[in-house]
């Protein structure tokens, strides 16, 4: 569904150039879910918008949907939908008439327009609003709308950039639930941009992880946590035992770390598969005569994995989004 080659976009503005994305090479099959991360001005919504052939690139070239974006850009919008990151309705109008014009805007003929309203109005929840000005619809509702309008022309390919950004908890979980039943029903490929990272990790089948307009991760959450952050296993046990500890811990992980408090002390180590590691780690403990008088897991998360990769945190985005 996308096939990008050295994709690049600088800007100029007086004598500086901004380099925003410094060439990316991707590829995204069809049905697939993908996630972008990365902080802000890591160069995210810039690359959906080349993608999308609402900017062109400096560049590079990109198929979307088999078709150029530089060369067929209205081609590749006929066939892609894109939900950006503001409201994409029309305040004063009604829900049903932006839907209908929004198919008519498309080719669709009437038939078909309203054939596609009923079922996505009711697929997205929004029956019995038709009638309603967008103006009076809440946030979740509005966002619904909108994944409407950008599939109102069935098309395979969607881009959602921070889709749920500003919503509350239950819509953002309601507005997920949706997505999946897209993907579950027809298919649909879905490419998009989050500062959540708890919904990529759920989400997403790929991450691609984004730094300063290049892609410096590109996996499934759960090779990316294992490979580039591992799990984390803390044992305590008491002070005198702490040397003998820390040489059974440098066998099965990484980066031993000793904290003595007291008549205890606290070892952590870094491992790969650590729920499978934990029991025979606490039993060659007990084998060797130290007791263990605590012990913990904590699984990484994607937050990690950018820690890991940077040496920054994902979150300062999020947290400034």
């Amino acid at each position: 569904m996308i096939r990008a080659e050295s994709l690049t976009k600088h800007f100029t503005s007086g004598k500086e150039t901004v380099e925003a994305v410094r060439g990316i090479d991707l590829e995204v099959g069809a049905g697939e879910l993908v996630a972008f991360l990365g902080p802000n001005g890591a160069g995210k919504s810039t690359t959906l918008r080349m993608l999308t052939s609402l900017m062109p690139p400096t560049s590079g070239r990109a198929t979307v949907a088999g078709l150029d974006v530089t060369t067929d850009p209205a081609g590749v919008r006929s066939r892609i939908g894109y939900i950006g990151q503001k409201d994409g309705a029309g305040h004063n109008y009604r829900v049903l008439d932006e839907l209908r014009m929004q198919g008519r805007s498309y080719g669709l003929d009437k038939a078909t327009t309203r054939a596609r309203c009923d079922e996505l109005m009711t697929t997205l929840d929004l029956a019995g609003l038709e009638m309603r000005k967008v103006s009076t619809l809440s946030g979740g509702q509005k966002r619904r709308l909108d994944i409407a309008l950008g599939l109102i022309h069935a098309p395979g390919l969607l881009f959602l950039d921070e889709p749920s950004t500003g919503m509350d908890p239950q819509n953002r979980a309601h507005l997920w639930e949706h997505i999946a039943r897209l993907r579950q029903e027809w298919g649909t490929t879905i490419v998009l941009t989050t500062h959540y990272l708890e919904e990529a990790d759920a989400m997403a089948e790929r991450v691609v992880v984004i730094d300063h307009g290049r892609i410096i991760a590109d996996d499934t959450p759960a090779a990316l946590k294992d490979e580039l952050a591992g799990d984390h296993i803390t044992v305590t046990v008491a002070a005198d035992d702490s040397t003998a500890t820390r040489g059974v811990l440098e066998r099965v992980g990484t980066d031993v770390t000793p904290e003595r408090s007291g008549d205890a002390a606290r070892l952590g180590v870094r491992v790969r598969q650590g729920p499978s590691v934990l029991p025979g780690l606490l039993a060659r403990l007990a084998a060797d005569g130290i007791e263990v008088r605590a012990a913990t897991l904590r699984q990484p998360t994607l937050d990690d994995v950018f820690l890991t990769l940077t040496g920054r945190s994902l979150r300062e985005g999020a947290d400034a989004a």
